[in-house]
């Protein structure tokens, strides 16, 4: 009983160490895959991150910009406006200078010129110029 208590047993330690050792060798080699899949995950979250930080700093830069460019257009204006003041000779030229300086504040926008008011499309022929309806026979020819 011994001597086959012995025979099951070896291989069953031996299979045992065996995976011990398969198990340590994959994880302390350095091209494993667990390894390379995180170095990868690492890389995106570090391109993302840098990918969010350039967005962010871009549209912040941008809005800087755009305040920048809207103070300067108030100062140009401000600076014509006073021009037009001590400049002009009488009071109608004023009145003329002052007009044309702020006539481009009156402008509609393009969104404002496109909302005005609009027919409904008409989803039918008119019968004619003074009847309302369907015409009945629109786009048919006549086979007589």
């Amino acid at each position: 009983m011994d001597q086959s208590l012995t025979i099951w047993l070896m291989p069953v330690i031996a299979l045992l160490v065996g995976i011990g050792i398969g198990f340590l060798i994959a994880r302390l080699m350095p091209g494993t895959a667990p390894n390379r899949v995180q170095r990868q995950l690492d890389e995106l979250q570090q391109r993302f991150d840098s990918y969010q930080h350039e967005v962010t700093s871009h549209f912040s830069t941008t809005a800087g910009l755009v305040k920048k460019l809207t103070q300067n257009y108030q100062d140009v204006q401000r600076h014509l406006s006073e021009g037009a003041d001590r400049l002009a000779l009488d009071e109608l030229t004023r009145q003329r200078l002052q007009a044309a300086l702020h006539s481009n504040d009156n402008y509609p926008s393009p969104r404002d010129r496109l909302d005005g008011p609009a027919e409904a499309p008409k989803d039918y022929a008119p019968k004619g110029d003074t009847d309302s309806g369907l015409d009945e026979a629109y786009g048919l020819k006549n086979h007589r």
